[in-house]
């Protein structure tokens, strides 16, 4: 039965490397802002390092759950955080390139994710990856070709974990250098589209 079982797994359009800046410090979350995405967790995580420079987009619907947006937003303000996080709504092609263009790491704290693009799409721009090691993360996040992992992976719902992970990125120049290496020969080993499909239609055939 095994044998009838056959993967075409999702690809991503190639992009042009993303200009990190040294301190590491302008950070993106992609994603409908629903429970699933994890958003107050990331805010919860960053209520705990204000003494740190950053700065952080969460782009993606509002609509979906807006019940969720506004506990987003009563976080935000509870922990001062405001001028800090940017709620920006979905963006898609340029405006979307743009945004990841002036990113320095994803940030992707979903309770579920069975694959989540948003990693590939990062990752084809050369942008570490700062993810919750849920379901298929890890293996979409996987390896650059010498075995080093293009960012981080934390427990999942685990706010202390995203929040250490979050200090450690900002205080480690070391740490930063490594995921960028990573990330950009990780990009190297990506495939696009007409890979997904060709698997497609030789399992179809």
């Amino acid at each position: 039965m095994a044998r009838a079982v056959h993967v075409a797994a999702p690809a991503v359009v190639p992009a042009p490397l993303a200009a990190a800046e040294e301190s590491g410090t302008r950070l993106l979350c992609v994603g409908s802002i629903t429970p699933t995405k994890g958003q107050d967790l990331l805010v919860e995580a960053l209520a705990r390092i204000p003494d740190r420079s950053w700065t952080c987009r969460l782009v993606g619907p509002v609509v979906r759950d807006p019940a969720h947006v506004a506990t987003v937003r009563e976080l935000l303000e509870r922990h001062g955080l405001d001028d800090r996080v940017e709620i920006c709504g979905p963006h898609t092609g340029p405006a979307l390139d743009a945004v990841y263009a002036t990113t320095d790491l994803l940030v992707l704290p979903s309770r579920a994710e069975s694959y989540g693009m948003v990693v590939t799409e990062a990752l084809a721009r050369g942008i570490p990856v700062l993810a919750a090691a849920v379901h298929g993360v890890p293996e979409t996040l996987g390896r650059a070709p010498d075995g080093a992992v293009p960012g981080l992976l934390v427990p999942p719902a685990d706010v202390d974990a995203l929040a250490a992970a979050l200090r450690s990125w900002l205080d480690e120049p070391g740490l930063r250098r490594a995921a960028r290496v990573a990330a950009r020969l990780r990009r190297d080993t990506l495939f696009g589209w007409e890979v997904t499909a060709r698997c497609l239609s030789d399992a179809l055939a």
